[in-house]
């Protein structure tokens, strides 16, 4: 998942992030934003609670960002906070790919300090263009049940527009849907922002 991308960035859930007050202003919707991000007319969870989107623009090659996207088991050398990534399968990532990570959460006033172990399996996936992948995160003292994460890539003027969409379903983290929603945006907003510094280094 996610992803959280967590407060540094829980992607995810990547890398991602998870559980804090005020919304992000990025989540609010715009007309482009209603239908939702899709991969192979598949995208996030319609029903869920939690929920957040945003994207930026990368000035960098498209193939450069789908590497170090793809390539999860590096996650951990350009995001902090992804303590650990493994790949479940070998070859190149594709549908039914299976990776787990493990991202640290920070204490919230319903949760305590923990480090989440996310079991992702793509679910959706079109070479340089999108990735929609799903799983739970557990750790001690919380649990998420079910996250949906899309990425798209687009080439545009300037560069490449990367967006991203998650959800978060569960009967814990949904007992506070704002706190839980700004952290997942706080780990996306922060996973954008360390794929772009990144991409754009090795450019």
């Amino acid at each position: 998942m996610f992803s959280t991308r967590i407060a540094a960035a829980t992607v995810s859930l990547v890398a991602a992030g998870l559980l804090a007050g005020a919304v992000p202003p990025a989540q609010a919707a715009t007309p482009q934003h209603k239908g939702g991000l899709q991969c192979r007319g598949e995208g996030v969870d319609p029903a869920a609670k939690i929920r957040y989107r945003s994207e930026i623009l990368i000035k960098a090659p498209l193939k450069t960002i789908w590497n170090l996207q793809t390539d999860v088991a590096r996650w951990p050398s350009w995001q902090k906070p992804v303590t650990s990534a493994k790949r479940l399968d070998k070859g190149p990532l594709r549908k039914n790919s299976r990776f787990r990570w493990t991202t640290p959460v920070p204490e919230t006033p319903v949760t305590p300090a923990t480090t989440l172990t996310i079991t992702s399996t793509v679910r959706q996936l079109k070479d340089q263009k999108c990735i929609r992948w799903t799983g739970p995160a557990i750790g001690k003292g919380l649990r998420i049940d079910q996250g949906v994460h899309v990425w798209t890539f687009t080439k545009v003027k300037g560069g490449v527009l990367v967006r991203t969409e998650e959800t978060h379903a569960g009967d814990q983290i949904e007992t506070n849907v704002p706190l839980a929603t700004e952290f997942l945006g706080m780990g996306l907003e922060a996973w954008l922002k360390a794929l772009k510094s990144t991409a754009e280094a090795r450019h």
